[in-house]
């Protein structure tokens, strides 16, 4: 077996050269052939599919977070080279969506008694999502929080605290296949996942391979709702809010009445005042635990 590390050296708070020689230990004991491509301040994504095309890998390792893992499956989805997560970013929320964490011994394990899961990938304005994007509210938090130099779910929260007492309202004209309809909104979220970083479950109904996605829509809600709808996130069930609207899809367009900041994977893509989504089906393989393959 041949494995191509892909590390990104900025990302979250990893000690390089532990991981470094966590994979040496487990090339060791699975007895595998692998390569590092480090992701540095001056990469190309040429380079890194020159590094692929050169070492020809049965298998890819990505160390990062949400970032790292959305810039190599935009190079590798429609191809089918298995992806396993890594996960070191200061956001994980796909590697936590696909059940992988813990310790990197373990995770590492998995190019061995892991399975590969094709999953769907949403189409955002181009741009490829893997995981979550959104307008709104939280693309404002996602905005300022890449903005400051310190990470973690504190530095979030200081942001989501900040924004609540700042809440905009938008109006949107939206359609969904071929139904239109409008709606007044603080956000709007482009899932094909269901679930932040942190656990909040954003969309109740996400499930990664099953050719769709869904918009969810939080409508104005008065201050006092935020623990209610924070505790319901957090409980999955955010569906039976009243602030909550939730539409399975495969396109969309929505147009804003206002330029409104656009977030995918964690990356800001720049204010906006039209979106175009739509899934395509099936078209990148990741390494998963068994238990996630059969759900």
């Amino acid at each position: 077996m041949r494995v191509l590390f892909i590390i990104n050296t900025r990302s979250g708070h990893q000690n390089e050269g532990s991981l470094k020689a966590l994979i040496q230990n487990s090339s060791e004991e699975l007895n595998y052939d692998y390569s590092i491509f480090e992701l540095r301040k001056d990469f190309t994504e040429d380079q890194i599919l020159k590094a692929i095309e050169q070492f020809k890998p049965e298998k890819l390792g990505v160390a990062g977070g949400d970032g790292t893992v959305n810039l190599i499956a935009k190079l590798i989805h429609n191809t089918s080279l298995p992806m396993l997560i890594i996960p070191t970013g200061s956001a994980n929320g796909m590697a936590n969506e696909l059940g992988i964490g813990g310790r990197f011994e373990g995770i590492l394990n998995l190019l061995k008694d892991g399975v590969n899961r094709p999953i769907d990938v949403l189409k955002i304005n181009e741009k490829i999502c893997i995981h979550l994007g959104d307008v709104g509210l939280n693309a404002r938090i996602v905005k300022r929080f890449d903005e400051d130099p310190r990470r973690g779910l504190i530095t979030y929260a200081k942001y989501l605290f900040r924004e609540v007492f700042l809440i905009k309202q938008y109006s949107f004209l939206i359609r969904i296949d071929g139904k239109q309809f409008k709606r007044r909104a603080v956000s709007l979220t482009f899932a094909n996942a269901s679930k932040y970083g942190t656990g909040a479950v954003i969309n109740p109904m996400g499930v990664i391979d099953d050719g769709k996605f869904e918009l969810v829509i939080v409508k104005p809600f008065p201050r006092i709702k935020l623990l209610s709808i924070a505790w319901k996130m957090f409980t999955n069930c955010l569906q039976t809010s009243e602030y909550v609207e939730v539409h399975s899809c495969r396109k969309l367009q929505v147009r804003s009445s206002k330029r409104t900041t656009l977030q995918v994977d964690g990356e800001i893509c720049g204010r906006v005042d039209e979106i175009h989504a739509e899934i395509i089906p099936s078209c990148l393989t990741m390494i998963v635990p068994v238990v996630q393959a059969e759900e």
